[in-house]
């Protein structure tokens, strides 16, 4: 294996509207580095920006998600860490986050910030390999990228509590049964069964997506109030689009709709 190989990355490719975001340091079990964690926000951040990618993949690379963050490289001595530009989405999604369908994979160890960017997403596939582990106050720290939040509103303060405070690791299953991942498949399947549900979400059209997302986030940003409040501006973007047009022409023709995301 080269140099160049063994590089920790993140990369974007593309398979029609579907964008799928490789995390590779898989050499070392995809310990995440701050210089992985600004390209991971640079490309969050192309992917959202761009109107021809309608559905995010996010796939690490190798039999593991991430051992979490390269300790060292982030409170070491010599630490090169930075803040996330200012604009950019959010890997945690506590700032700007991305208001398309983000899917996520996961497989074997999936620890701490793994956790959180997984949480940050949409909809989670996870292999039956996939471990999952919220251990920062093992390490003397706690979590800082959402764990704290997102654990009580997908699993209730009992459960939350349970494995942010025991710091012990829990299974796919458990992964599952507490609302983490959406389907457990066996290693490799999953990975097909996640682009698989991106290329049917595809089928559906990108505008009323991201507007069905955007209304969720007011809820749970703000409350039930402001959800309802942005109704009428979520409806008026809605109707006047041209795959508003082409989605009831479809219909009324017994035929697939051909969204243009526009």
């Amino acid at each position: 294996m080269s140099n160049s190989e063994m590089m920790p990355s993140v990369r974007l490719s593309r398979e029609g509207h579907i964008g799928v975001l490789t995390i590779d340091n898989s050499v070392k079990k995809n310990a995440l580095t701050p210089e992985m964690m600004q390209e991971y926000s640079s490309l969050l951040t192309e992917f959202e920006e761009d109107p021809d990618l309608w559905v995010l993949v996010v796939d690490p690379a190798g039999e593991h998600t991430t051992s979490g963050l390269d300790m060292p490289k982030f409170f070491g001595p010599t630490a090169t860490a930075k803040p996330i530009p200012e604009g950019q989405v959010d890997p945690f999604a506590l700032k700007r986050r991305c208001t398309k369908p983000v899917i996520f994979i996961v497989q074997g160890i999936t620890y701490t910030a793994g956790i959180e960017m997984m949480l940050a997403s949409d909809i989670v596939i996870a292999a039956d390999t996939a471990r999952f582990g919220q251990i920062e106050a093992k390490r003397g720290i706690a979590p800082f990228g959402g764990a704290h939040f997102r654990y009580l509103t997908r699993a209730g303060w009992g459960n939350a509590m349970y494995h942010l405070f025991l710091c012990e690791e829990f299974s796919a299953q458990r992964a599952l049964e507490l609302g983490f991942v959406q389907e457990v498949h066996p290693y490799g399947k999953h990975r097909e069964r996640a682009l698989e549900i991106a290329r049917k979400i595809c089928k559906c059209a990108p505008l009323g997506l991201k507007a069905t997302k955007i209304a969720s986030l007011k809820y749970i940003e703000a409350g039930e109030k402001a959800a309802i409040a942005a109704i009428p501006e979520i409806r008026k973007a809605v109707l006047s689009s041209e795959d508003f047009k082409e989605g009831i022409k479809s219909f009324m023709e017994r035929r697939d709709a051909e969204f243009k995301g526009r």
